[in-house]
């Protein structure tokens, strides 16, 4: 007997979440990536250097498009890729903000803020994929397109490496406070590690999902967010220390990311037979 439940629509609670997680984001990435250095006043606590203010604010900003996503799309599995990274995310950043209790601004409203949503987002984004993820027909849509095995298991490959050192970043602070491209302290060690989490679990259910469909989204908002970083990038060049290799290979691994990011979203789009023919017509 067919599943009716497999109707691939996102419910009410998804769509709210999303609704609700976005004001947040917008005031934090305002604050993280225009104003770097005033976020000792701004902000939860004082991040410094503004490299790695401007990051988290990068990070916010590719979260903010895939929200959107979720308020604007139809079907669940075109967005379900990003609820596990967003989980590990903010259970990251919830973890950290624990282990560094003392770094915070506690009288400001600003930490009320982070307070409030990294001690609950990782409970209300699991609940929402656990109530939602039963509506995943698992299957491809209509003139979807199927990720090559091989390409898969490069994404895979590369979610496995940022997994790794995500787990570096937060496990082993001092060892990678030393090879980071610019100053680290243990709480932006472990809050960069948030960051590297998220592509990396983005990147792991990509690879065990061949529907090109169910990975657009995720892997749109993870190219703003690149593109944001490396605007960053050389807005803080003089945070870099640029005879570290670290500091080219970040750079270099980034352009990477995005260039294959725009290369993959072009060619796969191109083979969808519908765009073909729109295409032609065009």
């Amino acid at each position: 007997m067919q599943n009716t439940s497999r109707d691939d629509r996102i419910l009410a609670e998804t769509r709210w979440l999303a609704a609700l997680v976005i004001p947040f984001l917008l005031v934090a990435f305002g604050i993280l990536y225009f104003f770097p250095q005033d976020t000792g006043r701004l902000f939860a606590w004082k991040i410094q250097p503004g490299m790695s203010a401007m990051m988290l604010g990068a990070a916010y900003a590719g979260g903010i498009y895939f929200f959107c996503g979720v308020l604007l799309s139809k079907q669940w599995h075109r967005i379900k890729a990003g609820i596990l990274p967003v989980t590990t995310f903010a259970t990251l950043l919830g973890i950290a903000t624990i282990l560094h209790w003392d770094r915070f601004n506690h009288s400001s409203l600003a930490f009320f803020a982070w307070a409030s949503l990294y001690f609950t987002t990782p409970f209300l984004v699991l609940g929402v994929w656990f109530r939602n993820r039963v509506h995943d027909p698992l299957e491809p849509e209509p003139n979807d397109q199927e990720l090559p095995g091989w390409l898969r298991l490069l994404i895979g490959l590369v979610g496995a490496f940022t997994l790794t050192l995500s787990i570096l970043l937060f496990l082993s602070p001092t060892l990678m406070i030393g090879l980071w491209p610019w100053t680290l302290t243990p709480l932006t060690s472990r809050v960069m590690s948030a960051m590297f989490g998220l592509p990396g679990v983005v990147n792991l259910g990509i690879a065990f999902d061949r529907r090109w469909s169910a990975a657009r989204t995720i892997l749109q908002s993870q190219g703003f967010s690149i593109l944001l970083i490396l605007i960053a990038v050389a807005r803080s060049w003089k945070d870099f220390q640029l005879s570290n290799l670290q500091t080219w290979l970040f750079i270099g691994g980034l352009s990477g990311l995005l260039v294959g990011i725009c290369a993959l979203t072009l060619w796969m789009e191109t083979r969808i037979p519908g765009k073909a023919v729109d295409k032609q017509i065009g």
